[in-house]
């Protein structure tokens, strides 16, 4: 567990804090004239997902969690429930809770893998507390109403349905049955395949 001093407190690390991990997701060195830097920070606890403002004066530091990384496969989802197995052993199957896999969810795809965060805590006890997707995944266009002649009012861009059910906004030559790339950080269309 290595220690990091107040100014590396970071967006995207993620410290223990409490007893439990938490995610940085805003972080400002503040510097005042009379006073010493401190740094605020926006923390969200990946067990309970709770949002917690907190401040790191200059003599203080946080451990960073011991963060293992491992692939799983997403296999269904049924009824809120979000069911997940090891690649190498179908038959390991086990549930993760919506809370947990937060806004990655739209952009599952059954059979695909995924990168899970596994946290081991003080009593050797190994919890999943994160999913990551990668930053760019390829889906194939389920619905993409057809482009009207002199529709640009919206900039040119159509509201597209994807083969996991999401939508997104994509520009007018997108037709169904196209192969796109989407941004999963932020939900938006790269470019056709």
């Amino acid at each position: 567990m290595s220690k990091l001093e107040y100014s590396e407190i970071r967006e995207k690390k993620i410290i223990i804090y409490d007893g439990e991990p938490c995610e940085v997701i805003e972080s400002h060195v503040a510097r005042t004239q009379q006073r010493k830097p401190q740094n605020q920070v926006k923390l969200k606890t990946l067990i309970s997902g709770k949002t917690i403002n907190a401040t790191f004066h200059v003599s203080e530091s946080a451990d960073e969690a011991d963060i293992d990384k491992k692939e799983v496969t997403f296999l269904y989802s049924n009824k809120g429930e979000y069911w997940f197995c090891d690649p190498n052993d179908k038959s390991n199957r086990f549930k993760l809770d919506i809370a947990l896999i937060g806004d990655a969810v739209k952009f599952l795809k059954q059979n695909g893998n995924v990168t899970a965060l596994v946290w081991t805590n003080d009593e050797d006890e190994e919890k999943i507390i994160k999913i990551t997707l990668p930053i760019k995944m390829n889906f194939k266009v389920k619905e993409a109403p057809p482009a009207v002649r002199g529709d640009t009012s919206k900039g040119g861009m159509k509201i597209i349905t994807l083969e996991n059910g999401a939508t997104l906004n994509a520009p007018m030559f997108i037709a169904d049955g196209d192969v796109v790339v989407v941004n999963t950080e932020t939900g938006e269309y790269v470019e056709r395949v």
